[in-house]
């Protein structure tokens, strides 16, 4: 067997099924690029499902982990650290907050913000004990765990690990009657994606996001923007909601926030809101470690100088233009998304996605599927305007084979 071959043969004999990877073993990665066992190059066009915005390897961040590393890397949160009061400060400076929550993956940060929510429905918003309501979109995609699966609409992700637990309403996304009509006075907040990622890159109607800020005001409800994907740069802006010139109550942060480094996420809001929690009231041993604030200051660093979302916004241009050229031929039946962030309908006679991302990863393109014919296209944010535009060859030629 090749060296590829017997890599995953050796994964798949002592490790569960969870993802469904494509057949390439990575060895190495600088860049947009990824180098497997076999020495073959790929141009890396899914980022990490957005952890990777500032690309592999980033120097910046590599360093900024090798210096942390020499010092102190866990404290858990019994002790105070010389560097969570910069990474706290700087996070809710970035984010326009005052306070921070910080955690370690995107499916704890949404826990996270769940916990707050009730928690704050019942202290500060006065709904009686345990009849907080939440409402979400179908088609959300904001974890695994068992409470985060219960209000998602994707049997796969569903099927199987009831009983689920209550409290949740889901109403159409985009939809702003149905919004308006499940609320109740139990209604303690609103949590949605700015914009659907696993659903396929959906982006909402235009005046949807203004019209949940409005809402949930109006009905003393908190506004939580899922910003784990869409954040941080991926979209041409620092959030996706400043698109629309939104401010919601509270940003749910993770994967690009850890640079591709170290797993960290946060929940960032007021003081108000995220003041409801008292001493030993949540926790996290590896929340907000001395590693994580430093990666993570590095990010936020990066973030401050504006040019990673000036280069999502102008490339993303330019890869919508492209995409949108293929549209409508035969090829491709709808293209959706926002910076350099796209979803990608392929027409079913051509193959699911999976078989088109396949077929790319042939190519040396690597992108990945999603609902059945539909491939994501989400780049590291550093990827040069002649990488990317290499990869919209290649991706035209297995179209047009």
């Amino acid at each position: 067997m090749s060296a590829t071959e017997t890599a995953i043969a050796s994964a798949e004999a002592h490790s569960a099924h969870n993802y469904h990877p494509l057949p390439v073993v990575v060895a190495s990665a600088e860049g947009a690029w990824m180098t497997d066992v076999e020495g073959r190059r790929y141009l890396d066009l899914l980022a990490g499902y957005s952890a990777l915005n500032f690309g592999h390897g980033n120097r910046r961040l590599i360093d900024a982990a090798k210096a942390q590393l020499e010092r102190v890397t866990l404290t858990s949160r019994a002790f105070h650290h010389d560097r969570f009061a910069d990474f706290c400060t700087r996070l809710a400076e970035l984010c326009g907050m005052e306070m921070v929550l910080p955690m370690n993956t995107g499916a704890e940060a949404v826990e996270t913000a769940v916990k707050t929510a009730r928690k704050w429905g019942y202290r500060v918003k006065g709904v009686p004990d345990g009849m907080a309501k939440i409402i979400v979109a179908s088609d959300n995609f904001h974890g695994r765990t068992t409470t985060i699966i219960s209000f998602s609409t994707d049997p796969e992700a569903r099927a199987d690990y009831g009983p689920y637990t209550p409290g949740f309403e889901i109403v159409p996304y985009g939809d702003l009657t149905a919004l308006r009509e499940a609320m109740t006075e139990n209604t303690v907040a609103v949590l949605i994606e700015p914009i659907q990622g696993e659903a396929g890159v959906l982006v909402p109607p235009a005046g949807y996001l203004p019209g949940v800020r409005e809402l949930t005001r109006e009905r003393n409800v908190l506004f939580i923007a899922d910003e784990i994907q869409s954040g941080l740069g991926r979209t041409g802006k620092t959030f996706a909601c400043e698109h629309e010139g939104v401010v919601p109550d509270m940003y749910v942060l993770g994967k690009a926030l850890g640079g591709g480094v170290v797993p960290v996420s946060a929940v960032v809001s007021s003081a108000d809101i995220l003041g409801v929690f008292k001493p030993g009231e949540h926790g996290s041993t590896f929340g907000g470690n001395p590693l994580a604030c430093a990666v993570a200051l590095e990010v936020i660093a990066m973030l401050r100088t504006g040019e990673y979302q000036e280069r999502a916004a102008e490339l993303g241009d330019h890869l919508h233009r492209e995409l949108g050229l293929l549209a409508g031929g035969g090829t491709v039946e709808a293209v959706r998304g926002r910076g350099l962030w796209a979803g990608v309908d392929i027409a079913p006679a051509l193959g699911t996605g999976r078989e088109i991302s396949e077929r790319l990863m042939e190519e040396r393109v690597l992108v990945k599927d999603t609902h059945g014919s539909t491939i994501r296209i989400a780049p590291p944010l550093v990827i040069s305007k002649e990488d990317l535009d290499w990869g919209l060859d290649r991706l035209r030629a297995v179209l047009s084979a």
